[in-house]
């Protein structure tokens, strides 16, 4: 019986020093991962390695990561998370309105990193159900969970598998306020406190799909200073 193949990592890192030791170390934890130094060979390297998760840096020569990001989400749905210094806080929204799914800050401790990359790989799983439910229909959207599978008016949502599981959370507690951490911790699996514009940013991106106008929602709402609400 053959072994289960460990996860593909892209790792697009252009300080040479940085990428080694990422590597090194998520190769530690079980990954098995690939580098590239540029924007240009990342994207090379994805579509000729076909990983289960790039990682990205924010700041990369030749295309950054916030345009690599996007050139991705082009042809995949993968787990994208962004390697970002802490005066990047600019670039890393630009990197989650782009597709991103998380994104970690240096530096980090490879077991840290490790454990987020393996719950944006999680939320990546289709999870299977012995009956699945229904059909739920909200408004023009319908969810069809034993499909794993989203319309609009008929039409297929593409959504990430983050963006899915969110939008599932939501429709679990319809009616329901759900915080922000509530949601990182459910949506993320985030057991401490998390950056709260993944939630914002996640929020802003399904609302794109789903609202016929995101402007003014009416599918998903925002609660002011509590959280946020899918209204059947």
């Amino acid at each position: 019986m053959s072994e289960l193949r460990p996860p593909k990592i892209l790792l697009v890192e252009d300080d040479a020093v940085i990428r080694e030791a990422t590597a090194l170390g998520l190769r530690r934890n079980g990954f098995d991962v690939v580098t590239a130094a540029d924007g240009p060979e990342g994207l090379a390297a994805f579509h000729r390695e076909q990983p289960s998760l790039a990682l990205l840096d924010v700041m990369l020569p030749g295309l950054d990561g916030v345009a690599l990001c996007r050139e991705i989400r082009r042809d995949s749905q993968i787990p994208i998370v962004f390697l970002s210094a802490r005066s990047d806080a600019i670039d890393v929204v630009l990197g989650l309105e782009a597709g991103a799914d998380d994104y970690v800050t240096k530096p980090f401790e490879p077991a840290v990193l490790a454990a987020r990359l393996r719950a944006s790989l999680r939320r990546s799983t289709l999870e299977t159900v012995a009956s699945p439910p229904p059909r739920e229909h909200v408004g023009s959207i319908e969810l069809d969970r034993g499909g794993h599978a989203v319309t609009r008016d008929g039409e297929p949502i593409s959504l990430t598998p983050t963006e899915y599981k969110l939008l599932v959370e939501l429709a679990d507690h319809a009616g329901m306020v759900l915080s922000r951490q509530v949601l990182l911790e459910r949506v993320w699996g985030y057991g401490w406190a998390g950056d709260t514009r993944l939630v914002d940013v996640h929020i802003q991106r399904l609302r794109a799909k789903v609202e016929d106008d995101p402007a003014n929602p009416r599918i998903i709402l925002t609660v002011r200073g509590v959280g946020y609400k899918l209204q059947r």
